[in-house]
């Protein structure tokens, strides 16, 4: 999952968030539009060389490509490992007005039994905090924390690997500084949780945002000082026994999100850091590609091209060798 060269493809989106996406390219959201569209992106050529896995949405995991090939055995045929979303988003959370909590602890343990026989081999659990006006709360951090570490154990338990993914949303006019102190609360209060609740930190991959400016800051720091901060505060708070950080794209910019990323890998590769330090972008790869396609037969090719770009644009980066 965090092998050199390579990142993970989120391909989770929900119905609901991918209807909105296709709307955009003005294409009428179905589940055989959904398919199309991810069938593209399972089907570009040498895929398996910027994509280790894929993470995908309880609709698409069930999904077979044109000539009935399942998607999950289809990945397999180029070394890439399925995944599955197994939260079911982010709720407002009792008591902490503007603040959320991930909710679908509930039944998960039969779910992710049924989702290792299809093959998924790894699971996501996304836990959404906001900075500003007080928050994120402690509330907010540790209740988040806890189920995190619920989900994280019992995916272990069933055979699959965690990725824990603590997002501290972009949104906002937030400074650097702010992020940065709002990540490194939810990080330590994390991983006290999956430490406390047994999880093998050797078999999770975590999932964090970038440290970087708020979207609305009126003067958003540059890669070279979000590379510096993400690495300290990651070394503040996650231990060595992890075997990789993916990060989250988060609502940055394509370009902005490599250029990022190949600064954070230009560093480590001076400073031999004990993680493995790549990608686990959606939006970040797939944003060209569904305006090269706009849902057209005769431009699945032109997708599959801006896809690949993408891909191996973030895997140089991840090599710390884009620029």
């Amino acid at each position: 999952m965090v092998a050199r060269n390579k990142g993970i493809l989120a391909a989770d989106e929900s119905n609901a968030t991918m209807t909105t996406r296709l709307e955009s390219i003005k294409v009428v959201s179905t589940p055989e539009s959904r398919r199309q569209w991810r069938q593209l992106l399972f089907q570009t050529q040498d895929i398996g060389d910027f994509i280790s896995g894929v993470i995908m949405y309880d609709e698409t995991i069930r999904q077979s490509d044109d000539s009935g090939k399942r998607f999950v055995e289809l990945l397999a045929m180029s070394d890439i490992l399925s995944g599955i979303k197994v939260d079911k988003s982010t709720h407002d959370l009792a008591g902490a007005p503007g603040e959320f909590i991930t909710e679908g602890l509930d039944g998960i343990r039969d779910r992710l039994a049924h989702y290792y026989e299809m093959g998924a081999r790894f699971a996501k659990w996304r836990a959404l905090l906001t900075v500003g006006n007080g928050r994120p709360t402690d509330y907010a951090i540790h209740t988040n924390a806890h189920a995190l570490g619920r989900y994280a154990v019992i995916c272990q338990e069933q055979g699959l690997v965690p990725i824990v993914e603590p997002e501290i949303l972009m949104d906002g006019s937030h400074s650097i500084a702010e992020c940065r102190s709002a990540t490194k609360r939810s990080l330590i209060a994390v991983f006290e949780e999956l430490i406390a609740q047994r999880v093998e930190l050797g078999g999770i991959v975590l999932k964090p945002n970038m440290i970087i400016s708020g979207s609305e800051a009126p003067n958003r720091a540059p890669a070279t000082e979000v590379a510096r901060q993400t690495i300290d505060c990651l070394l503040e708070t996650v231990p060595p026994d992890v075997p990789g950080v993916a990060f989250l794209s988060g609502g940055q910019g394509d370009e902005e999100s490599v250029v990022n990323l190949d600064e954070i890998n230009k560093i480590a590769a001076n400073e031999h850091l004990p993680w493995e330090l790549t990608y686990s972008y959606g939006r970040g790869l797939q944003a060209a590609p569904l305006v090269a396609w706009l849902g057209k037969t005769e431009n699945v090719l032109a997708g599959q091209i801006a896809f690949r770009k993408r891909g191996l644009d973030s895997s140089a980066a991840r090599e710390g060798v884009f620029a």
